[in-house]
């Protein structure tokens, strides 16, 4: 399939650079991280906390970071945060101890150390080879650490635009990530080696909206079993 971008290309992008979606998004609320991710990430990270572990969050494509500031002040230097994101436009004028955020791309950046948690609400829609994302996120939790994310299968295509589909979720989980059609949110519970049957071809900034009815990227993959 022709006219399809590369990474630097997709990165330049006014539907990747223009994107707001998590730009004023806090932890909760009906636009919160809790509603998106099915999930409590305070409540999460205190568990872990209790155990007496050192605990780490790493957010994805975090935007300006509001929730990761918001969370950082109701937990302390308890949790290390970690947000990155491609614009870097973050969120006030200084950070609290124990948060960093990054400006770097997600696709080729490599952070330090396992996580306890990593997230992305969202972002995955903006990005080029999503799949190799996934794959990443996965090898970087702990043992025991979670990782889940907005995803949507309708964005992965094959070479002749057709969507991947019901073989894509078998893919994912067959290599042991889990896919929520319905609420569209994938997830993997412990680190591990995630190899999917596809090589990735270039990506589409001209798909239009998607479920969010924002503009997103189509990502064209070749099925190579």
């Amino acid at each position: 399939m022709g006219g399809l971008l590369d990474g630097e290309a997709l990165e330049r992008s006014s539907v990747v650079a223009n994107c707001v979606m998590n730009r004023e998004r806090g932890l909760s609320g009906s636009n919160g991280y809790g509603r998106e991710l099915g999930i409590d990430v305070l409540e999460f990270l205190r568990g872990r906390v209790r155990e007496g572990r050192r605990v780490r969050w790493l957010d994805l494509c975090c935007g300006s970071g509001r929730a990761l500031f918001e969370a950082s002040h109701r937990i302390g230097d308890a949790v290390e945060i970690v947000g990155m994101d491609l614009v870097g436009f973050f969120a006030g004028p200084s950070r609290p101890p124990g948060l960093r955020l990054i400006t770097a791309s997600v696709v080729d950046w490599v952070p330090e150390g396992l996580f306890d948690l990593v997230t992305c609400v969202h972002g995955l829609h903006y990005v080029g080879d999503r799949l190799g994302v996934l794959s990443r996120a996965a090898s970087w939790l702990a043992d025991d650490g979670l990782f889940v994310g907005n995803f949507d299968v309708d964005g992965v295509r094959l070479a002749d635009g057709a969507p991947a589909g019901r073989r894509l979720v078998s893919a994912l989980r067959a290599s042991g990530l889990d896919y929520d059609a319905r609420r569209r949110r994938v997830s993997c519970r412990g680190r591990r080696e995630v190899t999917l049957p596809y090589r990735y071809l270039g990506s589409d900034d001209r798909a239009g909206p998607n479920y969010t009815g924002q503009s997103a990227v189509n990502s064209h993959y070749v099925h190579e079993p």
